[in-house]
């Protein structure tokens, strides 16, 4: 376990998961680093729901950071209500890669209200080249909390991905559609029939794991 410590002085506890030294061939050479955002600490959220899916990542040869934000797990600082400060521990932990890790870029994979988290904080450290959203929460009841994150992501040039389940209760297909309309730079998207909105856990990891590691070999070199 690492600490890493954000701006305002919060401590947030940092599992890094690395390839395996032998055993199966990497999809790719293993030079994009890929940080895991967890969905939302204040209805339990936390970085052990990621393990899997960070797990499957690296023994496809890519290391894979999961993170407790703030008042999560064994995270120091208060939680916020619409995400905001959090947006300051993405930044903050993808930084600590960048230095500690020295990857030739960052994926950033947020799911739920990690997601608009994670988009919120795409553009604010120049490492991170390209973002991966598990159910981002575009949804009108939703947007009440985290819509102050849609224009960030919206309008990065970076590329991006977009992963949802036809059935998800905080976002509708037709309202995903709408929003990536106006989305700037590369958009793609994978919808998951009869999926809802946590595809997280045994039953989506190696799935989500295909998604990832597919994304990021389409990436530039």
């Amino acid at each position: 376990m690492e600490w890493v410590e954000t701006g305002d002085g919060a401590k947030l506890s940092v599992r890094v998961f690395k390839p395996p030294a032998s055993g199966e061939e990497p999809d790719a050479a293993g030079d994009v680093a890929v940080v895991l955002v967890h969905p939302y600490t204040i209805l339990s959220g936390a970085q052990r729901m990621l393990w899997g899916m960070a797990e499957g990542v690296a023994r496809r040869g890519y290391t894979a950071i999961t993170f407790d934000m703030r008042c999560a797990g064994r995270s120091t600082g208060c939680a916020s209500l619409t995400g905001s400060t959090e947006v300051g521990d993405v930044a903050a932990v993808c930084r600590w890669v960048a230095e500690n890790i020295n990857p030739r870029g960052i994926l950033l994979v947020g799911s739920s209200a990690g997601a608009a988290i994670a988009g919120s904080a795409v553009d604010k450290v120049d490492e991170v080249i390209g973002y991966v959203s598990i159910g981002y929460p575009f949804g009108l009841m939703a947007s009440v909390l985290f819509g102050r994150h849609h224009d960030a992501i919206l309008k990065s040039q970076k590329p991006k991905l977009f992963i949802m389940g036809t059935k998800d209760g905080f976002t509708s297909v037709k309202q995903l559609q709408n929003k990536l309309k106006s989305a700037a730079g590369r958009v793609d998207k994978h919808l998951i029939e009869g999926a809802g909105h946590f595809m997280i856990g045994p039953a989506f990891d190696a799935q989500m794991v295909d998604l990832i590691v597919e994304f990021i070999n389409s990436l530039p070199k």
